[in-house]
């Protein structure tokens, strides 16, 4: 089954070239699969058109069959999203965005609570879970973002760069629960710059740029195609070694 099918996508931002051209991309449900790219490639506007957070105007994106635009309570319900950047309120406690995000995905107030409970546990976050966002250090603002990117459950999770500024104990905590949720059933879409921690993660890997992927397959077999013993030589030898500003 496919969880996410991209078909003849272009996309532009106002007074650009197309950042994307014709794009086709398929992603099977269950995969761990890694988008990597230099900067500029078009990764987060690709992932932000997938999760429907920008509109497109030519082509098609399918969530498990359902077209974003089309049906996006539905959609919805179905995905997760851990940005790079923090999305929750830092005035708020843990339990206060759990409940406002949790609402805000559709679900009812018993589910919020037995997930935020659950969630904050996993997290290490119960004994804080009354104060206020803002107290809390960096792993721990990374935890409760993606906390909140899984409290509906969904079927498919999308993270952008999920443990960037995190120390080694909240990366390894994090990536064991991305696992976890993914042996579980959830399909996980990722993309970082931390190609160290995507080998341990991934599966699957695209290349990506100039808004094209240029590579799609198991890591296995394109470390073995290539010639390379890690992501980063890959990585290197199919977008180049210039600077990417």
């Amino acid at each position: 089954m496919q969880a996410v099918q991209v078909q003849q996508l272009t996309f532009k931002y106002k007074d650009q070239a197309s950042l994307i051209s014709d794009l086709n991309l398929t992603i099977n449900a269950g995969e761990r699969f890694g988008i990597f790219g230099p900067n500029g490639a078009g990764k987060t506007t690709l992932m932000s058109l997938i999760t429907g957070l920008l509109p497109y105007k030519k082509g098609s994106i399918k969530i498990f069959g359902k077209e974003v635009q089309e049906f996006k309570k539905e959609v919805n319900t179905l995905i997760g999203f851990v940005p790079q950047d923090f999305s929750f309120y830092e005035d708020l406690t843990p339990e206060e965005n759990m409940e406002f995000f949790g609402a805000w995905s559709g679900m009812n107030a018993t589910s919020i609570k037995q997930r935020t409970h659950y969630l904050l546990g996993v997290m290490g976050l119960n004994t804080v879970s009354a104060k206020p966002v803002k107290t809390f250090s960096g792993g721990m603002k990374r935890r409760i973002n993606l906390a909140i990117g899984v409290i509906n459950n969904p079927k498919i999770l999308f993270l952008d760069e999920p443990t960037v500024g995190v120390d080694v104990q909240s990366r390894n905590a994090i990536i064991s629960f991305l696992k976890e949720i993914n042996n579980a059933g959830t399909t996980l879409v990722y993309t970082s710059h931390q190609l160290n921690e995507a080998e341990d993660l991934c599966n699957t890997v695209a290349l990506f740029d100039q808004g094209q992927v240029i590579v799609k397959d198991s890591l296995v077999h394109l470390l073995k195609e290539h010639g390379q013993v890690g992501l980063e030589g890959l990585f290197l030898e199919l977008t180049g070694r210039a600077y990417r500003d």
